[in-house]
């Protein structure tokens, strides 16, 4: 079977159905990429999300009375 490096340790990781946390050697090394991507040390490059405004009424002042209004019925 190849081997490949471990992500985070660089340690040898046999590419086999038996290395139960592939790509990884153990838990702990997938949990340490796993804390680096929800401390967002880690992303993806690309645009970034839309503003919670702008995705509900595309930031327009009519799509804002219409949220008002529907807040007091």
């Amino acid at each position: 079977m190849p081997t490949l490096p471990c992500p985070t340790c660089q340690k040898p990781v046999e590419w086999s159905p038996a290395a139960k946390w592939r790509p990884f050697c153990s838990e702990r090394c997938r949990l340490i990429d796993l804390g680096a991507w929800m401390s967002e040390q880690r992303s993806i490059p690309g645009e970034g999300a839309p503003d919670s405004d702008e995705a509900a009424g595309g930031g327009s002042d009519e799509g804002n009375a219409d949220e008002a209004q529907l807040r007091r019925h």
